[in-house]
């Protein structure tokens, strides 16, 4: 099995919508925080994975840009204290995209998680000032390459 990356995210109350479970638009929330701990470089005394290499804030060069996103929804996701498991992985490492696969599961906590939605995500790092693709470094390669593994193969198309 690949190697993946687990992403401990925590609900809020106000997650949760009229049915009493994670909305689907909460849960792109929910995948880009993941997206953003594992991949953006830490500032000052943030401690953070070792595949946090995009440089972020106002000043950075490059920035990250989705292009396209599929979720399937296996189960609802109810509120619960511990935080959810998201685990990460890479289906894909282009020229200067890459595709980033997602399960999300019940809290790490659990005598057995429960898998609730899987997805992915395909992220363009472009420049800053022109929004023209550019290359992956091979810092980022590197720092991903342990990850990179088969992509989500959904079932309900």
């Amino acid at each position: 099995m690949t190697e993946r990356m687990h992403v401990p995210i925590h609900l809020r109350w106000g997650d949760l919508d009229a049915f009493n479970h994670v909305n689907n638009a909460t849960m792109l929330k929910l995948l880009e925080e993941a997206r953003v701990r594992v991949f953006w470089s830490p500032i000052d005394g943030e401690e953070a994975p070792d595949t946090a290499v995009i440089e972020a804030g106002l000043d950075a060069r490059e920035l990250t840009l989705i292009a396209r996103q599929e979720i399937e929804y296996l189960a609802p996701v109810p509120y619960r204290r511990d935080p959810l498991d998201v685990q990460m992985w890479f289906g894909k490492l282009g020229g200067s995209s890459v595709e980033v696969c997602y399960e999300v599961y019940s809290p790490a906590t659990d005598a057995e998680q429960k898998l609730y939605a899987r997805a992915s995500s395909a992220v363009v790092l472009v420049d800053a000032e022109t929004f023209r693709p550019v290359r992956l470094s091979e810092q980022m390669r590197a720092a991903w390459a342990p990850y990179v593994g088969e992509p989500i193969a959904f079932s309900r198309r």
